[in-house]
Order: C-alpha cells, then structure tokens, then sequence
C-alpha cells in the first residue's frame, strides 16, 4: 500500500489523495461532474449495463466523454455489470474492444466471464470487480487480486472496521467504497424484489426499485398501521459519510464512490463539489483540520432522501430505515445555470432552471469559488425586456450581478425558514 502522508516543509499532508468518482447519467452530467472535481465519472452504454432506465451512453457518446474527461485530467469507468444469461454473450468481445479503443480507463464488471474474457483479450483498461458481487472480505479480494483483477469495489454492507482490516491484509490492490447515495434494502446484488413482483430483472438493468413502494403491514391477518398512517413502507434512508471522510482517508481507501447515475444535474455538482472541498481541506492539513456542519447542510440542499451512515458502524437499525416519513425535499431551489458573465457589464447570462422573482435571494454556487449571494434586483429576458418573473424552463435570461461569476456554475434560490 503506498504511503498515505508525509512531513511537508513541516507540516503532515496526504499524498494518497482518494480518487472522488461521481456518476453520470448522460454526458452533459459526465461534463458537469468532471468540472465540480470528479477525478473519474462512472457511467453505462447502451448495452451489458444495469440501470436500463438512466440515459445511457452510446459508443459515440461514450467517445466524447472519454475525450472531455481525459482533457481536463479525469478518468471514465464503464458499467459492464450485469449478470449474463446465454442470449448476452453476443457481442461481448467486440464491445470491450471498442471501449478499450476509445480510450475507457476502466469497466466495471459482475460476471466472471466478462471479467477473465477482459483479461485474456491483454487490453489497456483496467477490470474492477462490481460491488454487485457483495465483496466483504480479504480472501474474497484476494481471489480476485489472483485473477488479476485491478480494483474491487466493496459491497455497501462493509463495516469501516472491517475495511481497516481488510486494507491491511490486501495492501496491493485498489479499493472502492460507497460515500454517498441510495441504500439497497438487500444485500448487494443479491436483491429478487424486482424479478417476484414485476419480472424485471435487477441483475439484468431492470430493477423496478420495489423497495420503494409503499406497503401496508400485516400481522396475523391484522394491519399494523392505521388508515390514517402513510402507507408501510422498507426504503432505507441515503447513505452520507460525509462525517467520516477524514477516517476513510487514513484507512487508504483509493477510491470514494458517490452513487447515483439517475440523479439529476443539480444534485450531481452539489454532491461532487462538497465532497472535492472536504477532501481537498482534508488533504491539505489534517493535523489541523475541523470538521464543520457546513459540508452536511450543502448536501441537503440537493434533493436527498433523510440521511443515515449505512453500514459503516454495524448493521443498521430501525433508525437507519424510512418508514412513515420521506423526505426528499432539499433546502433550496436549483434555479439557474450560468452561461456566461459580462466582466465589464457585470451581467451574467443564465439558463432557467425553475421559477424564481425579482427580489428572490440566489446562492451561487461554483467549483471556483466560495460560494456567494445576491437579491435579484432586474431580470432581463433575449429581448432586452424587463421582466419580473422567470416562468418559463429552459429561458435565457440576463442578470445584473456586481460579483463576478463563471461558466456552468449554478444559482439556488434561498429558502428562508
């Protein structure tokens, strides 16, 4: 295991700085992950990938990508994780060459044959072993490690004492784990919900999210919850180890994954810039560092389900599970995307996200800076009319702001309890 810190000019920092994965749904997310401080984005194609229902990449998608990311110094996993059934094996081969010629850093791979097809074929990518193989301790990774496996991700079922551990006992092999993201109610991978009551497949791309369905209760022929009660339901809250970073760091984890390739665009840049602050901050100094409630309440600004640890003390409890009372209300309203600033007019141009008013107070928020406020004062629409209102999706607008601000970053309006 390489070294995780050394003595600088005085002073300890961490020169095993953990990669930060975020995913991307579509490529204007892969961008915007990439521009908020992913060091990689994990995303799907078109085929042998699960999450069917997330705008997947084509080959010519996942082309560009690879050329956007690797220019602004990040990597691009690719999902190759479904199970396979006999009817998937045509044309395996020919999509791994294709991604290895592209110039895809790594797949991430479920089923073993993709897994020793990949390596025998000498490609320049490397093979992570999926988390959708519930991989929970050293002599699995081992196993894999002797297979010539590059990375194994963890199931999201893996303890932080259990990751301490099992790093000491696997020094030589890259480890991923779960930060941040939706819970499964089964182990990973291991989840038949969706096949018993549907016939999708969850280890084929179809998962249903039957776990989010609301249920009523039974016991011995009698409801437990009462008609006036939201109906039952065995959704877990969102896993957020925010607090915990700094732990995971000094464990020697080489990569931090933030789930969630269906999320939308706002939530991606929230999620990817606290974390690319926190751990940056970290890294710098960790002998001095503080952890401060504000990495928490900028991630509930984005639409997030209520928080819980997941795994990483024990098995979670009642406490660690929704019930009665969702919640995936954020704190504040995405309602523009910057699209240029005039320095000299100090007008910045925005794409309307959702409805805002003169006289709203915005957040901006940017991987360039600390983020800033302002009362909207005058909004302008293409016409150079006044208007008072921003109602319509998607509308370029122009609004006088004395603080310089920058391409693609993004504008909340502040809700003031």
């Amino acid at each position: 295991m390489k070294e995780i810190s050394k003595i600088i000019d005085g002073k300890r920092v961490i020169v095993k700085k953990p990669e930060l994965l975020a995913p991307a749904g579509n490529l204007e997310k892969l961008k915007i992950a990439v521009l908020y401080g992913a060091d990689a984005v994990f995303l799907g194609g078109k085929e042998f990938s699960l999450r069917s229902a997330a705008s997947n990449f084509s080959l010519e998608d996942i082309q560009q990508g690879v050329e956007f990311a690797h220019k602004h110094h990040s990597d691009v996993h690719v999902t190759c994780n479904i199970i396979l059934h006999n009817d998937n094996l045509a044309g395996i081969k020919e999509y791994l060459q294709a991604l290895d010629d592209i110039g895809v850093d790594a797949i991430i791979v479920a089923d073993p044959y993709i897994m020793m097809l990949a390596k025998s074929m000498h490609l320049s990518l490397e093979v992570h072993v999926s988390t959708q193989m519930s991989t929970l301790n050293s002599s699995a990774i081992r196993f894999y490690q002797n297979l010539g496996m590059d990375r194994v991700v963890f199931g999201r079922e893996t303890t932080y004492e259990d990751v301490k551990v099992i790093r000491q006992k696997c020094p030589d092999i890259d480890l991923e784990y779960f930060i941040h993201g939706a819970m499964c109610i089964a182990y990973s991978g291991r989840c038949m919900l969706s096949n018993y009551f549907s016939r999708r497949d969850a280890n084929r791309g179809g998962c249903n999210q039957s776990c989010r369905w609301n249920y009523d209760l039974y016991e011995d022929d009698q409801q437990v919850n009462g008609e006036g009660d939201v109906p039952y339901t065995m959704g877990s809250k969102d896993m957020a180890l925010v607090n915990h970073i700094p732990e995971l760091i000094e464990c020697g984890i080489d990569s931090f994954k933030i789930e969630g390739r269906m999320k939308s665009l706002h939530y991606i840049a929230t999620v990817v810039s606290t974390y690319r602050k926190l751990i940056d901050a970290y890294c710098a100094d960790p002998d001095h560092f503080v952890m401060s409630d504000w990495y928490e309440k900028e991630l509930e600004k984005s639409a997030n389900r209520a928080f819980c640890t997941g795994f990483f003390y024990d098995h979670p409890t009642a406490d660690e599970q929704l019930y009665n009372n969702r919640d995936e209300h954020p704190t504040q309203e995405f309602v523009m995307r910057v699209i240029d600033y005039d320095e000299d007019k100090q007008m910045m141009k925005i794409e309307q996200r959702n409805y805002f008013k003169k006289g709203d107070e915005i957040e901006i928020f940017s991987p360039h800076q600390s983020n800033l406020y302002f009362t909207v004062e005058k909004i302008y629409n293409e016409d150079n009319v006044e208007v008072d209102v921003a109602n319509h999706p998607m509308e370029i607008l122009y609004i006088p702001v004395n603080q310089k601000v920058y391409v693609n970053d993004m504008g909340r309006k502040v809700r003031h309890e």
